[in-house]
């Protein structure tokens, strides 16, 4: 298949008539929306631009939104003095199935609707995930990450970026942080929770559905810790302290560590229970 290639120094609107199985999308400030969609078709509308013009490849499947210097390999690691001079607003809509990544620098980016992988890496801008049911993968430096709806497998690794997860239906969650917050509320609807969080200095607060099914192992070094499960044994006094113990059958798994940060274990109320139920009824230190 032939690459097409396009130029876009002001604002435009493009349709695809090739099918689209993958999405590459690289900005510096501006705002980036992926909307994940059942026609097979991919569209594109750039409603506002500054700077460097854009440039729209299209070859062998993959739909390609980036600037020319801006490259994929060593994103987080790239800097260019004048890159605020450098701004795009850039709105796209693809086939649900496509795998997507998306790459921004001081943008706001916002995926959705997505079933394919999707890995977003962000230098210091924020993004927002909503209804992914494919697996995800997120590299920070400083910018946030928050997960709405999302049922596929969820990797985050971050320096100072924040990770928010909201009805979380996926069973497995992994993030490591230096100093960024870690803040999940998740009901794997059935199945073992996989859930593994480290941090240097962040905060971590998880809250579970009630009767949860893992094996915890939750310390700190010198934060506070408190719990809401009867069920698990809170220890330490001076020092290292601790949550440990089984929920349910306890075939998941439930760690987290973290050096200086506090550590809240939260119980989901069901469905028609009073929303103070899910606040912590058990031990603080």
């Amino acid at each position: 298949m032939p690459v097409s290639t396009w130029t876009i120094a002001e604002p435009r609107k493009l349709a695809f008539d090739d099918p689209v199985e993958a999405l590459h999308v690289r900005v510096v400030d501006g705002t980036v929306n992926v909307v994940g969609s059942d026609d097979p078709h991919a569209r594109l509308e750039i409603s506002a631009i500054e700077g460097p013009p854009l440039i729209v490849t299209q070859e062998d499947g993959r739909l390609t939104v980036a600037y020319q210097d801006l490259p994929w390999q060593d994103f987080l690691r790239w800097f260019d003095p004048e890159s605020r001079r450098r701004s795009a607003v850039v709105s796209l809509v693809v086939p649900a199935a496509a795998s997507v990544e998306v790459g921004v620098v001081g943008a706001a980016a916002v995926v959705s609707g997505v079933a394919g992988r999707t890995e977003v890496r962000g230098v210091h801008g924020d993004a927002t995930l909503v209804g992914l049911t494919g697996a995800v993968r997120g590299e920070s430096v400083s910018g946030s990450l928050e997960a709405q709806s999302v049922t596929g497998d969820l990797r985050f690794h971050s320096v100072s970026g924040d990770l928010t997860v909201v009805d979380g239906a996926g069973a497995s969650v992994r993030a490591e942080s230096v100093s960024g917050d870690m803040v999940l509320d998740v009901d794997p609807a059935g199945q073992p929770t996989d859930i593994r969080l480290t941090s240097v200095s962040g905060e971590i607060a998880i809250r579970l559905p009630h009767p949860a099914d893992a094996k915890v192992e939750a310390n700190t070094a010198s934060g506070r810790i408190s719990n809401a499960f009867e069920d698990l044994r809170v220890s330490g006094q001076w020092g290292t302290k601790k949550i440990t113990g089984t929920l349910g059958a306890g075939t998941g798994t439930l760690r987290a560590t973290t050096l200086t940060g506090s550590i809240a274990l939260l119980r989901r109320p069901p469905a028609d229970d009073d929303v103070y139920a899910a606040e912590p009824t058990g031990k603080v230190l």
